[in-house]
């Protein structure tokens, strides 16, 4: 096959990266990959025929540096730059400068970019083509009074709105004039920062609503087909979870598809009115009171992070379809070669994005090394994984934080939901925290498995989710993984370290560090057979244990009687277990460590108010909202921390004078201490 382009520049990084070089190397055609310091052992950069190194670890001086890529072009002779999504796919003067310099942008044209890439233009624009949009106030230039004078016509609930940027960052709920003011000043903050760019609007909250989003394809002679719709209604804080094609929702009406043609419909209207090229995805708010009204929210020149979930169900001309090969078709000047009446449904798929953040404690973005990974469940019949993920790889903070996606493929939904979940279940990434028990969680509520979805279920959800706890089987796990092999190495006298020796063996204990506590874990007998004792914050309890196997990372313990399987890796002084897609780090003590921790008052319980404000996860000083020497009350916002597109703000526990130890700009580690407060005289901080 001869290729399309010689040489092609892939300007991302992450899952997208590699998901595009792979159809490059299909094609034919020569990848280069651009990546970060932080990123120089990236599995981008592995994959693709050549790397080139475009800067710091910041993303503003790498990724997001025009003329850092347009180096890399000319040094590499790429002819092309597929921008993947994020970063500089939807940047208007990196299209420019492409076209400038004489490289295909393998996206939408400047038209299509200058148009959609403002919500405000964007939502005017389509309006005056026919489509619905969400009735509220867009027009450029609103200063916060402005915005408060109109919300009142607009009605409450409503929804704050930047006029740039995408993936709902800096959007904003507000449910009374009282909050409207302080929610407005958060809002412009975030999106001066995010997207350099502070403009806002208004739209009505739509109650129980739907996020449902259609593909398109347009080509450079005026064709524009839709591939059908996806459902990303599984959202939090406007952020997709798990998305699925076909909506569930459409397939309920029973009209014979017509309510699908006619959103298909308006989002090919929506692309045309700017001459789209390329592959793209409108964006349609849908009631679930009343599912035959959907309103334009905004479309995205790019594609999409959920484009998997299309691309398994979609057959044109009754073959598989590749997303983007058609980019790299139609950028090339090929015309579209599949007519919409060519376009077919088959099957379901639903996809779960993989974060690297902790769920069960305020998702909290987390950061780390790869310390075990095991992707073999895309071998299975219906299952793709696209991941960026490699074992040893240093998962960093300066990036989204999603470091895969597990993608599964049913003749209807019912099959595609259990094929997910069995995936997620047997999908192993321990040494960094994820969201894989939160997916399955999701997965298996009532209402996900009926198909009863709206963009706000997951935090009326939350609450009632149980996350798994540590438990003495786990303490047991732990210890007997401290001491015996978990790497496949010999099984001897001379390499075991369970204490071992001519005659009886000798009992020996293992201390672990709990959340907040320190337990000790007492074995008897050998690792075979014997009695494994485990002491809870002051309880003991007595448990007969066998262990059944321990190699190659994974640990068969049989516990009172019941066999429980685990994945195991030490990594850092710590045993990390996973089993199910839950996972947990417990640290193993030496004698000195342990000591420490008891003398600090580790097992006692925590006083009440901490003076010491601690960074719950690592990241970047965004905000400082008070200085040394202030007086502030329990509960005051001294200063946020954003990592991986969350921003987190940390408050006084307790009254008292403030001294910080940051400033704006600064890095911090997870659990540094970034400020103190020195209670006045005659307050008890305990």
């Amino acid at each position: 096959m001869t290729p399309l382009f010689d040489t092609v520049l892939v300007a991302n990084r992450g899952e997208i990266a590699c998901r595009v070089i792979r159809t490059l190397r299909a094609l034919g055609i020569r990848s280069v990959a651009v990546y970060s310091v932080a990123d120089a052992g990236a599995r981008h950069v592995r994959e693709a025929d050549e790397a080139l190194c475009i800067g710091p670890a910041a993303a503003s001086e790498s990724y997001l540096n025009i003329d850092a890529v347009l180096a890399a072009c000319r040094e590499s002779g790429a002819q092309a730059v597929h921008p993947g999504y994020g970063f500089l796919s939807e940047n208007l003067a990196f299209a420019q400068a492409l076209a400038d310099a004489g490289i295909t942008f393998i996206g939408p044209n400047i038209e299509a970019l200058n148009v959609m890439g403002d919500k405000i233009r964007s939502k005017n624009h389509v309006a005056a083509a026919g489509v619905p949009v969400v009735p509220g106030i867009a027009e450029p230039g609103l200063s916060d009074a402005d915005l408060i004078a109109a919300a009142s016509d607009i009605g409450y609930p409503l929804l704050i709105k930047p006029s740039a940027g995408g993936g709902g960052k800096g959007m904003h709920a507000v449910w009374s004039p009282e909050e409207l003011p302080a929610t407005l000043a958060t809002a412009r903050r975030v999106a001066a920062s995010s997207f350099g760019d502070d403009t806002l609007f208004l739209e009505r909250l739509v109650s129980t609503p739907r996020h449902i989003e259609v593909q398109i394809l347009g080509d450079n002679y005026g064709n524009v087909i839709h591939l059908g719709e996806r459902e990303c209604s599984l959202q939090r804080r406007h952020q997709k979870v798990i998305e699925e094609a076909p909506s569930p929702l459409l397939e309920s009406l029973g009209d014979g598809g017509a309510t699908r043609e006619r959103i298909g419909a308006a989002a090919c209207a929506a692309a045309a009115s700017v001459n789209y090229t390329g592959a793209g995805t409108v964006e349609f708010l849908v009631s679930n009171d009343n599912p035959e009204e959907f309103f334009f929210m905004e479309m995205n020149t790019r594609l999409q992070v959920e484009h998997p979930v299309t691309e398994l169900v979609v057959l044109a001309d009754g073959r598989p379809l590749d997303l983007v090969a058609w980019q790299l078709r139609i950028a090339a000047g090929e015309k579209l070669t599949v007519a919409q009446s060519g376009i077919e449904l088959a099957g379901h798929a639903v996809e779960a994005r993989v974060y690297s953040e902790n769920p069960a404690q305020g998702f909290l973005p987390s950061a780390g090394a790869v310390a075990l990974l095991d992707e073999s469940v895309a071998s299975r019949d219906g299952v793709r994984v696209d991941s960026s993920l490699l074992p040893g790889l240093e998962i960093s903070a300066n990036y989204d934080p999603m470091l895969a996606k597990v993608i599964a493929w049913g003749a209807d939904r019912a099959q595609a939901l259990a094929r997910l979940d069995a995936a997620l279940r047997d999908y192993v990434v321990l040494g960094v925290p994820t969201n894989v028990e939160y997916l399955r969680l999701l997965l298996a509520d009532p209402d996900v498995q009926a198909g009863r979805l709206d963009t706000n279920l997951i935090e009326r959800k939350l609450p009632e989710l149980s996350f798994r706890q540590l438990g003495p089987a786990e303490y047991a796990a732990a210890a007997l993984c401290a001491r015996g092999p978990v790497d496949g190495s010999a099984d001897t006298p001379w390499s075991r370290t369970d204490g071992w020796r001519l005659g009886d063996p000798a009992p020996w204990r293992v201390s672990c560090a709990g959340p907040g506590r320190t337990d000790v874990v007492t074995v008897s007998g050998t690792l075979g057979s014997g009695v494994v004792r485990v002491s809870l914050a002051g309880g003991t309890t007595g448990h007969p244990a066998r262990l059944e196997g321990l190699h190659d990372n994974v640990m068969t313990l049989l516990w009172d009687g019941e066999p429980r399987q685990y994945r195991a890796v030490l990594q850092d002084g710590a045993v990390v277990l996973g089993s199910g897609g839950w996972t947990a780090r417990i640290p193993v003590l030496t004698r000195e460590e342990a000591t420490a921790r008891m003398l600090a008052g580790i097992d006692h319980e925590d006083a009440a108010a901490d003076p010491e404000v601690r960074s719950p996860m690592p990241g970047t000083v965004t905000v400082v909202n008070v200085k040394t020497g202030d007086r502030v009350e329990a509960g005051t916002v001294l200063l946020a921390v954003e990592a991986m597109k969350m921003e987190h703000q940390l408050t006084a526990a307790l009254p008292g004078t403030v001294h910080l130890g940051v400033t704006v700009g600064a890095l911090v580690k997870a659990d540094q201490i970034v400020a103190t407060i020195e209670p006045s005289e005659g307050e008890n901080i305990a």
